[in-house]
């Protein structure tokens, strides 16, 4: 894991200490990659810029109780969704989905209040889910073919189908859905002339060719009308 520049890590430092009771300097340090004396330095630029760090001795650091006054608060229930959620989608087979959904609750638990924070922690201890038991990846692309879609952006995979075939090909990401806890991507690809759809764990490298094609003006509820049928006499298509 590469260091953050320092005011990212600061930022992600005070995130931290806002979503969490008790922080150690030993955490943040392998969190951030960095030595627990550069952590030390900038937990006292934290204070030295107004930041209320509170330390206590041998357990670590938090923060004054109602300095973050959150624009969004949650219901207890709301709360307990997210964190449902949470464990959820730390079983998901990619790698990108877990890590971005990770920051951005990280994020959101900084919203809550102490007690809330507390009731936070026992129900993530209290919840598991058995889907991927094993929690092996299968992917890293989910993120940046979301990107791809809302962006109107051509990428360019490396596939290599479910037959042992490879092909390379230039493709207009359309949508994405998860069957059987595996992500698939329906996209049109330039080299079939025609829409397809991939398997995200079978695809072995993309890269984005930051050509933007334009959008095809199609509901997902429309494609699959137009062409689930297809799909259904013609399953080999798939992903060919």
């Amino acid at each position: 894991m590469e260091e953050k520049p320092r005011l990212s890590r600061l930022t992600a430092i005070l995130t931290q200490l806002q979503s969490s009771k008790i922080v150690t300097a030993k955490m943040l340090a392998e969190k951030h990659n960095v030595s627990i004396r550069t952590i030390y330095r900038d937990i006292r630029t934290l204070e030295k810029s107004g930041v209320p760090v509170i330390t206590e001795e041998g357990k670590g650091y938090t923060m004054m109780e109602g300095y973050h006054l959150p624009p969004v608060m949650f219901t207890e229930e709301e709360a307990n969704a997210l964190i449902t959620a949470e464990q959820l989608i730390l079983k998901n087979k990619d790698v990108s989905f877990v890590q971005h959904y990770t920051e951005a609750i990280l994020k959101i638990k900084a919203l809550l209040k102490g007690s809330q924070k507390e009731k936070a922690s026992l129900l993530t201890e209290r919840i598991y889910f058995f889907n991927n038991y094993s929690d092996h990846k299968t992917s890293n692309y989910l993120m940046s073919i979301q990107s791809a879609i809302t962006n109107f952006e051509v990428l360019n995979i490396d596939y290599h189908s479910l037959d042992e075939k490879s092909s390379n090909r230039d493709i207009e990401p359309f949508a994405l859905y998860s069957t059987q806890e595996k992500w698939l991507l329906i996209a049109y690809c330039r080299l079939r002339k025609a829409f397809r759809v991939f398997r995200i764990d079978l695809i072995q490298k993309i890269t984005n060719t930051y050509q933007h094609f334009e959008s095809h003006n199609m509901t997902l509820e429309e494609y699959y009308k137009s062409y689930d049928a297809y799909y259904q006499d013609n399953p080999e298509q798939n992903g060919k």
